[in-house]
């Protein structure tokens, strides 16, 4: 077998990523800094990681296998924005350490082997060959690749050979699970397909074929369900969100290696019925624990309880929606990219290192500590810190969670999202304080000096610093911008589209100058009545049954802003219950015409803060979604829904 290096699908793609130098500043990178530290660069959790394949620890159907290899990929995103070298050199280390835990057939799991191909089994061996695959794309060390590759491969074919068609006289992939009839073992396509793209041997191709042809499940072809385009997702016999975006992530990197226009079509259209019926205001899916549930028209309901919104499934819409940006072209993806992170996203960071509060009264046997991330984000009125999503206990009294190991992914995705290119030029996506170093289409050196304080506000500076060249920068007009103003150089641009379209010879000291629309708009709930969603689970029997919803009659008395991409909050903290209803003062465009105080008051660090106007003729101080609730406690009780008169 030769090892051909990075793999880097170009199949189709109208955008790409490609390798850029980063210098952040600003809270980006005082997030990638407590990541980095809290959890990456934390050298004992990647050996207890690994010691859950060596002890083969999941017994109990459980999913401590996930583990390493969700963090990993999240690392290796981190590192790929960062170039931390005392990073690196950690998750060398790790893989060494995950190799030596393969059995002599190449075998890697968390199960013993005689309950192997059950509960969380294949998925979380997917996320080892993930794992895997992903640092092949950070690391330079030929010797070690070839290992890795190697591994890949004996993994791979220990599983081909035991998992397939029933008449083969092997297991067939979705009954090799006991939960959701299949989705979670059928996620394994992903990586399957990026083995394929390393070694083009036809079986793991022919492998993927079957795993397509499944169809995600035991009950239903999910895929043929999003192909036809008539049922939403939570309208599926199986609505795990996390699960589901991840199997459609497996048969988007099919589509790339095929050009098979039917998986390309339900994939789009999935995603599509996503952000039309599961996608809410700050960008998460699901109010029912991690289901698909019509979350866009429930969201203002105060009865949906308070594990919603799960971190897991944030960060895998997220990478997903930066998948269909690259496959399309298309903004609204990396707009609904942009929602998530800004609000749901930045929002589960645990920036106060705060211990889940019921783990006092549930574990104090435990080594108690906080983790990096938070699992439920709250939409009413709420607190964060509600369960640990994907707990599970370790050897040595120690403990972790599903949400916990996928974070860190989303940071090194914003990353990734910036700065991309097409065939004309470059696509600037996303806008933050930093500089960008980069190659030209003709292969010359250019830097992007990004000046902004965005999202705090709209005024973005770019400058560039190139020899002459001629070619395209495409500037994202995000959507909620309604009167976006761009010059270059002191003339100004047309901001008609959805991306701003400068094509010219740049060079050194050429200067693109945004002003972004953000006044503050109001939100109403979209009332709906009643309706049939599958919610209702059936523990121990693997189904999923049809549930009566019905509104909630509180659900009209809510309102939420929105100032550009940043939904606003209330927090007791900031002189009011939230539990106390306000009439925000809304103009006749649907605006609000909020004030920014001379000096803050928020008594904890936020990226805005604003005074939004009442009908009554006081003020509510309100700060940005994501700096809200971090005591985990009632102190900072928060809502992004606020109850209005």
């Amino acid at each position: 077998m030769i090892y051909s290096g990075n793999y880097k699908a170009k199949l189709n793609r109208s955008f790409t990523d490609f390798n850029n130098n980063y210098e952040f500043k600003g809270f980006i990178q005082e997030k990638l800094d407590f990541i980095s530290a809290f959890q990456l660069e934390r050298v004992e959790l990647w050996y207890r990681f690994v010691n859950q394949f060596k002890e083969h620890s999941d017994t109990d159907n459980g999913w401590r296998g996930e583990y390493w290899g969700k963090m990993m990929r999240g690392a290796c995103f981190v590192y790929a924005a960062t170039k931390n070298q005392k990073l690196y050199d950690i998750l060398t280390c790790t893989v060494r350490d995950m190799l030596s835990a393969a059995e002599n057939n190449g075998r890697i799991s968390s199960y013993p082997k005689n309950v192997e191909f059950t509960g969380w089994d294949l998925w979380s061996r997917k996320y080892v060959l993930l794992g895997l695959l992903y640092f092949l794309e950070i690391t330079d060390d030929t010797a070690l690749s070839e290992k890795i590759v190697n591994s890949l491969i004996m993994q791979v074919d220990y599983i081909i050979e035991r998992i397939g068609p029933a008449s083969d006289g092997k297991i067939p992939i979705n009954t090799a699970t006991k939960h959701w009839r299949g989705l979670n073992s059928s996620s394994i396509l992903e990586p399957i397909v990026r083995l394929y793209n390393i070694t083009k041997e036809s079986r793991y191709l022919d492998f993927a074929e079957y795993i397509v042809k499944e169809g995600g499940t035991s009950v239903a072809n999910l895929f043929d369900l999003a192909y036809n385009d008539k049922l939403y997702p939570y309208q599926y016999p199986i609505t795990k969100a996390y699960e589901m975006i991840s199997c459609f992530e497996g048969l988007l990197e099919y589509y790339r290696v095929t050009g098979n226009d039917y998986c390309k079509t339900a994939v789009i259209n999935f995603a599509n019925k996503i952000l039309e019926s599961d996608f809410t205001i700050i960008g998460g899916c699901g109010c029912t624990h991690e289901y698909f549930d019509h979350s866009t028209v429930r969201q203002a309901n105060t009865t949906n309880g308070y594990t919603g919104q799960e971190t897991c499934v944030t960060v895998t819409l997220m990478k997903f929606m930066y998948q269909l940006a690259c496959l399309t072209g298309e903004r609204k993806y990396m707009d609904a990219f942009e929602i998530s992170f800004y609000n749901a996203y930045l929002g589960a960071i645990n920036t106060d290192r705060i211990i889940e509060p019921s783990l006092f009264q549930k574990h104090p046997e435990l080594n108690l500590e906080a983790l990096p991330f938070d699992s439920y984000s709250p939409l009413t009125a709420g607190t964060r810190g509600n369960e640990i999503a994907g707990f599970k206990v370790m050897s040595g009294g120690n403990y972790y969670g599903c949400c916990a190991c996928i974070g860190s992914a989303g940071l090194g995705l914003f990353a990734k999202a910036i700065l991309m290119r097409d065939r004309d030029g470059f696509i600037l996506n996303l806008f933050t304080d930093s500089e960008i170093s980069a190659k030209t289409p003709m292969g010359n050196d250019i830097t992007f000096i990004v000046d902004t304080a965005y999202p705090k506000n709209g005024e973005v500076k770019i400058k560039i610093a190139c020899i002459p060249e001629k070619f395209d920068i495409k500037v994202r007009n995000p959507y909620w911008s309604l009167k976006t103003k761009a010059e270059i150089n002191g003339n100004n641009c047309c901001c008609d589209g959805e991306y701003i379209k400068i094509s010219r010879t740049w060079q050194t000291g050429d200067v693109i100058k945004i002003n972004f629309d953000m006044r503050t708009k109001a939100i109403y709930p979209i009332p709906y009545g009643s309706q049939i969603i599958m919610t209702n689970v059936v523990w121990g029997q693997d189904v999923i049954t049809p549930k009566y919803d019905e509104e909630d009659p509180k659900a009209k008395n809510h309102i939420a802003l929105q100032t550009g991409p940043i939904v606003l909050a209330q927090d007791n903290r900031l002189g009011y219950s939230v539990d106390v209803p306000v009439k925000v003062k809304v103009n006749d465009e649907g605006f609000v015409d909020v004030i920014k105080p001379v000096k803050d008051i928020a008594p904890y660090e936020h990226i805005t803060e604003v005074a939004a106007p009442l009908e009554n003729g006081g003020t509510m101080t309100l700060t940005d979604y994501a700096s809200a609730g971090k005591t985990f406690s009632e102190e900072s009780k928060m809502a992004a829904w606020m109850l209005t008169l």
